[in-house]
């Protein structure tokens, strides 16, 4: 078996504020499933999912970090060996996405990516199901442009456009990885290995 059909492992980290809908988002796009029932992440709480893209097999070991100040700290090391983050809003808050750019310092001081200025990171509006919208498409995308990242939105809740922003994001970190591994090795350097799939939440 050549380098190219041995799967690639990603990992791919959810970060924003409590109450978005990360877990939700998460779970909708690995399980197909939602669930009304709230419940705070207290550390990391990580699902796994397999896609082909471009050819490869891909590994995504998604994590969804606690977004909580009490249990912010948890996540943080986990940030490390990111190939990409989604920024995670709900856009019935707006303080949820002024949070954003603390959420992206924090990420790039704790996760030091090899490349900051070109790391991949995706922003994603959660809950457009919802009437009292707060922040507009247009206000979400400017900022966007400004940082550099690719902006979707779409509901948890209703199924609207999951899959998108997580195929991004995973497309965008395979790239990174190939870049980096070449820089590095000189060829591709395929690892299968993955932490066993954990759970730490509490139902609150």
């Amino acid at each position: 078996m050549n380098d190219r059909n041995k799967p690639v492992t990603l990992k791919i980290i959810l970060v924003g504020n409590s109450g978005v809908g990360k877990s939700s988002f998460m779970n909708r796009f690995v399980n197909h499933r939602f669930t009304n029932l709230y419940r705070t992440t207290i550390g990391t709480d990580f699902l796994s999912k397999t896609v082909t893209m471009d050819g490869d097999t891909v590994n995504l070991q998604i994590w969804d970090t606690a977004g909580t100040e009490r249990f912010q700290s948890l996540g943080t090391p986990l940030y490390r060996g990111a190939h990409s983050c989604l920024l995670v809003f709900d856009v019935t808050s707006r303080d949820s996405f002024s949070a954003l750019e603390e959420w992206r310092k924090e990420f790039l001081i704790q996760g030091e990516p090899q490349d900051p200025d070109h790391f991949p990171f995706i922003v994603l509006g959660n809950k457009t199901d919802l009437s009292d919208r707060k922040v507009s498409g247009s206000k979400a995308q400017q900022w966007c442009s400004e940082i550099g990242a690719q902006y979707f939105e779409g509901s948890a809740k209703a199924d609207l456009d999951v899959e998108k922003p997580f195929l991004t994001a995973a497309r965008s970190g395979l790239q990174q990885y190939k870049k980096h591994t070449l820089e590095n090795t000189g060829h591709f350097q395929i690892t299968c290995e993955q932490p066993r799939e954990t759970r730490n939440a509490c139902e609150c």
